[in-house]
């Protein structure tokens, strides 16, 4: 079963949506937030497998509790479900650890699809909010250009990004490769240079694309 934890401020969205969840027999809703605060202290309480996380609410936003229980936890995997498609929200969500962003208008089949996918690891972006993130890649991340970044990459560095493509943290690559964190993090930063990508989301994305089959 995944545990899933909601988080909206819409009481009605709330309840309808964990109507439909609860119709998947792998779900279970471990608990409901209307504020990022409660959110935060209830993933430490009950410890869901994935949060499905609002942006914009009143009091403690999406973003900063993301930010919040991803550094806390950051074994639970975070999915924005929201209205609100603006660059800024879609940049700040996944800085912050959200692992996906999706709209609200998204079928429901689609989120419980993605849902199942982001607690293997895997990012999962709406089809209006991908094209937004893979903008931001440098032009050199092209397929045309996929050989020539592979070749600057060494074996264990192949290895880091097939890692981080699958979503894992700093700590579980370690424990994979049975390395330190100190050196994962060494090998991300170059990772991070060799691909000519600014953050560590955008290395997900480019492992995602172009490394995993």
């Amino acid at each position: 079963m995944i545990k899933l934890l909601l988080v909206d401020d819409q009481a009605l969205f709330l309840q309808g949506l964990t109507d439909l969840l609860l119709a998947e027999p792998d779900f279970e809703v471990v608990g409901q937030a209307q504020d990022g605060q409660i959110a935060i202290e209830l993933a430490q309480t009950l410890q869901p497998d994935v949060i499905l996380m609002d942006v914009r609410m009143p009091q403690t936003d999406g973003v900063v509790a993301t930010r919040q229980i991803h550094q806390r936890y950051p074994w639970i995997r975070i999915l924005v479900l929201t209205t609100f498609e603006n660059d800024e929200y879609v940049y700040q969500s996944l800085q912050a650890g959200a692992l996906g962003y999706l709209l609200k208008r998204t079928p429901s089949e689609q989120i419980a699809a993605a849902i199942r996918s982001v607690n293997q690891g895997y990012s999962q972006l709406g089809p209006t909010i991908a094209p937004k993130v893979f903008a931001q890649l440098k032009p050199t991340v092209t397929p045309s250009s996929e050989p020539e970044c592979l070749t600057h990459l060494s074996r264990r560095q192949l290895e880091v990004l097939r890692l981080v493509g699958q979503g894992k943290n700093n700590q579980e690559i370690a424990r994979t490769l049975y390395i330190t964190e100190g050196t994962v993090k060494g090998y991300i930063n170059q990772i991070l240079r060799e691909l000519g990508v600014r953050d560590r989301i955008q290395a997900v994305l480019w492992a995602q694309q172009y490394l995993i089959k």
